[in-house]
């Protein structure tokens, strides 16, 4: 999976329909989430598209699988994982996801339908990295 620096990198260079064909494209390239995991419980709530998220790994190593039935969503959730994965449980705990996204003006590319569920998403990563954190 590609950083979060580099998706912003060539993030900026693009325009419209390029910017929606790299989220379709980060989309595509996330781990595959296989389909026992995509349950109730690793549904997150609040997205107009289906949305799983899945943690796994260490500590020291917090690792996510991740899936949508929408294509332009799952490009968001890569986003999103792509600021936390692999990372120490503590860093992600503390660190504003929010702020890390700021790069790609989500709210202003697209519609209001496509990121509502972007806050929960953030909050369910940060509250496991926390546990994970405490433990």
């Amino acid at each position: 999976m590609r950083t979060l620096d580099d998706i912003a990198e060539e993030y900026e260079f693009l325009e419209g329909d390029e910017r929606y064909r790299l989220l379709i494209e980060l989309g595509r390239e996330l781990e595959e989430m296989p389909a026992a995991l995509k349950t109730d419980a690793t549904l997150v709530r609040g997205c107009s598209a289906q949305v799983w998220v899945y943690p796994t790994g260490e500590a020291d190593k917090l690792h996510f699988l991740a899936d949508s039935n929408a294509a332009i969503t799952k490009g968001i959730v890569a986003l999103v994982i792509a600021a936390v994965q692999d990372r120490p449980a503590e860093d992600v705990a503390a660190m504003d996801v929010t702020a890390a996204l700021e790069p790609f003006d989500l709210k202003n590319q697209l519609s209001s339908n496509r990121t509502q569920g972007v806050p929960n998403m953030i909050a369910l990563v940060k509250a496991h990295a926390a546990r994970i954190a405490e433990s």
